[in-house]
């Protein structure tokens, strides 16, 4: 017994050295990357896709539809924060917009990741102050996410970091529960970094209508129910480095509430607001001939997937065979609603990766075939030997061949008509509650209702306020949803959120569907734990197959780039299209004196 325990104290003592001795080799570099290459060098002058010679000035005025009911911390679990709050705090990486995972320092000098991928190294930045002239310290970063793995949302996205440790004056370690993965990087982009100073006899969770002490580019300079304005800081301490030149151009932003999307446009075209996104087709091409207007289709490779998807409560006994799953994904004629509502211009969704390397095409082979194999007899037959595949019609009329197979699936698994009226075998009639929250969620789905009660169920909408929506969700207490589906290019982490078994039955995951396979948590691992690319996107085309075949989600429109419109007053950079994993749109944009003259001479013509 004594040798046992001396062995096993020398085996942690040996642990412990190797831990040490691989901490004292880092070598800190001024970004990282754990799928490629870093495409610009220690000494680089800004971002091929930036100008750095932009000029500074004007304003931009954009509208939002969040209330600004309080400028409390992004991590507040009751109210949503003021928009543009983003802009007044600085993040420890930044993600290059033109590399699928290049990630380069903002409040991080130097970022050092030990050789077991368990341990990522950070030294602060000498000379980042917030606002009141304080220097950034390594108690504020292990504030800001000690804070964040207090809340329920940071537990559910940020569960993998076991610690953050202050390992000198500027120096930082997180420790990972596992090893890094490139999401995880991208997580520590979207943490902005709190004052523990400022926050230290506050809670930076509770609601405050006092705008709080930042870091960034902007601060906020005046605000009310209605409006919230934001100049921009002059002596901001990171204006100059690398990953800022050429962005922060305009002196002022503002964000105006409209409740509204309709009034929202009205304004727009009024010359209230400077921008919009368009997202319905009709009104994108009503802008077509206007030339006080620029419109835009920006190429974004940052999400993959479904921009919507209605997805099915496996959870419900209705709901939990597949081929009760397919006939539903079967009724769907998205062709007709791409050509009735959307002129024809959308793509449907394939897979859970759509418009990426990382979707399934074909039958499997080679290594993404050797990965499934052992799983065979666990996952449908018809994962190894068919092509996914979903139904397409002329996109008029009604898709009658779709809705036959439908019924032939439905009669399969037990439900028959009687009297027009799909019932099991005791009797009791199918019905399906789809939950809504908006009118173009009602304009998405009646259509779907139309043609399942074509097939006998008894579908119908729930439409509930974003609240009462929130609630329901988390109680899981729906048979349907029209919700978004998109992942971040490449996906990893989100992966565990949205399908792994441990989130089934939790409120706030991603997995409304109450997905839990053995198989899916394997494929998840494997996708988490791939060292390449090309691993990577192997056990995720796998992983595509597997929940492809079970139908647990009905996938719409692919994601799309967005469609912007603008007063033509602003100057962009020449290669901005560059930016497809991280389009910066705002950040990259300027004034243009010149081109704010001619709009105003066109209008005095036309008056």
């Amino acid at each position: 017994m004594r040798n046992l325990f001396v062995g096993a104290w020398l085996f942690g003592l040996a642990a412990a050295l190797a831990a040490a001795a691989d901490e004292n080799a880092l070598k800190y570099q001024h970004g990282i990357s754990l799928i490629h290459e870093l495409k610009y060098r220690a000494d680089f002058g800004g971002f091929d896709y930036m100008n750095p010679a932009a000029p500074k000035g004007g304003a931009l005025r954009l509208s939002t539809t969040t209330p600004i009911r309080s400028f409390s911390d992004v991590w507040d679990e009751e109210v949503l924060p003021a928009p543009g709050m983003n802009r007044t705090y600085d993040y420890l990486l930044h993600r290059a917009g033109d590399e699928l995972g290049g990630f380069y320092g903002q409040l991080a000098q130097g970022v050092a990741l030990a050789s077991n991928r368990r341990s990522l190294h950070i030294r602060l930045h000498p000379n980042a102050r917030w606002h009141d002239g304080e220097p950034i310290t390594p108690e504020d970063v292990k504030f800001t996410f000690d804070h964040v793995l207090r809340t329920t949302q940071g537990k559910v996205y940020m569960g993998w970091l076991a610690a953050v440790e202050i390992a000198g004056a500027r120096e930082l370690a997180f420790r990972h529960e596992r090893r890094f993965t490139t999401e995880d990087l991208q997580w520590l982009t979207y943490v902005s970094i709190l004052p523990a100073h400022y926050w230290k006899d506050r809670n930076p969770n509770a609601t405050t209508f006092v705008p709080p002490l930042g870091s960034g580019p902007y601060r906020v300079a005046g605000h009310d129910r209605s409006h919230v304005r934001f100049e921009r800081v002059p002596d901001y301490w990171g204006r100059n480095l690398p990953i800022n030149l050429g962005r922060h151009n305009f002196d002022e932003i503002r964000y105006d509430l409209y409740r509204d999307d309709t009034v929202a446009r009205e304004a727009f075209h009024k010359g209230l607001l400077d921008f919009r996104l368009e997202g319905e087709i009709r009104h994108w091409i009503a802008y077509d001939g206007e030339e006080r207007f620029a419109k835009d289709i920006l190429p974004w490779r940052s999400l993959s997937g479904a921009q919507w998807a209605i997805t099915l409560n496996a959870r419900k006994p209705h709901l939990a065979d597949v081929r009760v799953r397919e006939a539903l994904t079967l009724a769907v004629d998205f062709d007709w609603q791409n050509r009735v509502f959307h002129h024809g211009l959308y793509a449907r969704a394939d897979s859970y990766f759509a418009n990426s390397r990382f979707a399934a095409r074909g039958v499997p082979s080679g290594p993404e075939l050797t990965m499934l194999q052992p799983f065979r007899g666990r996952i449908p037959e018809r994962v190894f030997t068919d092509v996914f595949e979903l139904p397409h019609s002329t996109g008029t009329g009604r898709n009658r061949a779709a809705l036959r197979r439908a019924r032939d699936l439905l009669d399969a698994a037990g439900w028959r008509m009687a009297g027009g009226v799909l019932v099991d075998g005791k009797g009791s009639p199918f019905r399906l509650q789809l939950l809504a929250r908006t009118q173009a969620d009602q304009r998405t789905l009646l259509p779907y209702v139309d043609s399942l009660k074509r097939l006998g169920i008894d579908a119908y909408l729930k439409i509930v306020d974003d609240a009462r929506f929130i609630r329901l969700i988390g109680a899981r207490e729906f048979d349907a949803v029209l919700r978004e589906h998109g992942f971040l290019t490449p996906p990893a982490r989100q992966l565990r959120n949205y399908f792994a078994s441990h989130g089934a039955d939790e409120p706030l995951t991603g997995n409304l569907a109450g997905i839990s396979d053995p198989v899916v948590d394997a494929l998840i691992e494997r996708a988490e734990s791939a060292e390449t690319l090309g691993a990577m996107v192997v056990a995720c085309r796998a992983l595509d197959r597997v929940l492809l075949w079970q139908f647990y989600n009905i996938p719409l429109d692919a994601m799309h780039e967005p469609r912007m419109v603008y007063w033509n007053k602003f100057g962009r950079p020449e290669h901005e299209d560059a930016a497809v994993y991280s389009p910066p749109r705002h950040d990259a944009w300027w004034y243009d004196a010149d081109k704010a003259r001619q709009l105003a001479r066109d209008a005095c013509v036309e008056c």
